[in-house]
């Protein structure tokens, strides 16, 4: 496989970072999972923490050579790490089961699978238009889909918090499926954390895209998701990949890797996920595609 590949979890405005973020990948099998704890339940960053540690372990055991069946995969997981998070609560004797919602997606064969509890989101992007997306497991999703609400309002709705699905809970968590989505040259898989997709509109990442990849791009648009936030940036987090030509010697090759596996995931503190084949993104960098961002954002309405 050979793909370009972003993740960064920062901790915005909040006084602690609840999201983790990580991907592994082996020769012929990616894994990406975004979770993000939930503030209103004591320990969210444990329950997410738990939910993509157990994620990457049962992918490391399963996906050697290729996943039989990557939806069934994806939904047995995600149920796993629900199970291991009501078992870290039982253990210790926690008053309060910690929660946190979850994205995850498999890109085998060159096709992306996806599933997800809650509404931390995947989007599909593909020519600078949006493909596909998850919908989230909330209230003012379901007030959208019935007319209730537009998108503009839901942002500021009083129920935009009301999560109907998620990891920890009391019942078992509802977990949706993408469907199988073959994968074209220069499409780009993002998932990420609600402190991000709340402020930056998925239109806006697939016409920046248009001029930048993953690496130069989304540095910016969390500094920008940040900003718009105005003082109040819940934590902002992403992973996102790039399908590349796949007889591209510039881009990461996987054949190489023997069965082995590669995995980056963040812990409690910041990190800047490993991008290839781009070295670290330089602050000038970043401002330069900041600038970029405020000249599109004039262009592109939210």
């Amino acid at each position: 496989m050979r793909f370009t590949i972003f993740q960064d979890s920062r901790q915005g405005d909040r006084d602690g970072n609840e999201d983790r973020v990580g991907y592994s990948f082996s020769r012929e099998v990616l894994l990406m999972v975004v979770a993000d704890g939930m503030g209103g339940h004591h320990g969210g960053e444990v329950a997410a923490e738990i939910a993509v540690n157990e994620i990457q372990r049962q992918f490391q055991q399963e996906a050697r050579n290729r996943l039989r069946r990557p939806q069934d995969f994806l939904v047995t997981t995600i149920n796993a790490a629900h199970r291991a998070i009501v078992s870290h609560a039982v253990a210790n004797n926690l008053l309060e089961c910690p929660r946190t919602t979850c994205v995850a997606c498999i890109v085998q064969g060159g096709v992306a699978y996806w599933a997800h509890a809650g509404d931390s989101r995947l989007y599909l992007l593909r020519g600078g238009r949006l493909l596909a997306q998850t919908s989230d497991h909330s209230r003012v999703q379901q007030m959208i889909d019935s007319g209730a609400i537009t998108p503009e309002m839901a942002a500021t709705h009083p129920d935009r918090n009301k999560i109907y699905s998620c990891l920890g809970g009391v019942v078992p968590p509802i977990i949706a499926v993408g469907g199988e989505h073959a994968l074209e040259v220069g499409d780009t898989v993002v998932l990420s954390t609600d402190g991000f997709w709340a402020q930056i509109p998925p239109t806006l990442i697939a016409s920046l895209l248009k001029k930048q990849d993953v690496v130069g791009l989304l540095p910016g648009l969390l500094t920008e998701a940040h900003r718009r936030a105005g003082g109040e940036s819940d934590n902002l987090s992403v992973v996102a990949m790039t399908w590349e030509a796949q007889d591209d010697p510039r881009y990461a090759d996987t054949q190489s890797m023997d069965g082995e596996f590669t995995t980056s995931s963040n812990s409690n503190t910041m990190e800047l996920g490993r991008a290839m084949p781009h070295e670290d993104v330089t602050d000038e960098e970043i401002e330069r595609a900041i600038a970029e961002i405020q000249d599109a954002i004039k262009r592109v309405p939210r």
